[in-house]
């Protein structure tokens, strides 16, 4: 009986040893290993120089919205979130807008006017971010809540 026993168990184990080692090699196999860098959070540090990295690089035109040469771009960032502006020919254009996390976009007038609006909100609050050109082409803002 105890013989019986120990001879299922050990059948038990190895066939169970075999399963992983085979799952194992199929993640492995797919790009998926268990061990490794290839799923890994980054670190603050590593957050920090992938976007150093990615703002180095200028972003693309887009041959319809790109503003001239003459154009001033500025970035705005506020608590409700991110604004990229720019003045040309005393006309104020808003190239981009992105909600801070936990807030949306309510409204937007992107121009290009004498002044342009983006609204962020999340729950009761609500932050307009009003944009105009300043003399030389210069974007100026205000934020109201």
């Amino acid at each position: 009986m105890r013989r019986r026993l120990l001879l299922a168990l050990t059948g038990w184990l190895a066939t169970a040893a075999a399963a992983t080692v085979a799952g194992v090699a199929v993640l492995n196999v797919l790009g998926a290993p268990l061990s490794g860098a290839a799923g890994h959070a980054l670190t603050p540090k590593e957050v920090r120089a992938e976007l150093a990295a990615a703002s180095a690089r200028p972003p693309l035109p887009s041959p319809a919205s790109s503003p001239g040469a003459s154009a001033r771009t500025k970035v705005i960032s506020t608590a409700g979130g991110s604004v990229v502006a720019a003045c040309q020919d005393g006309l104020v254009r808003l190239r981009s807008w992105s909600p801070a996390q936990g807030y949306s976009v309510d409204d937007a007038e992107p121009g290009p006017a004498s002044k342009a609006t983006v609204e962020f909100e999340s729950g009761d609050t609500e932050l307009k971010v009003e944009v105009r050109c300043a003399p030389g082409d210069q974007p100026v803002h205000t934020v109201r809540s």
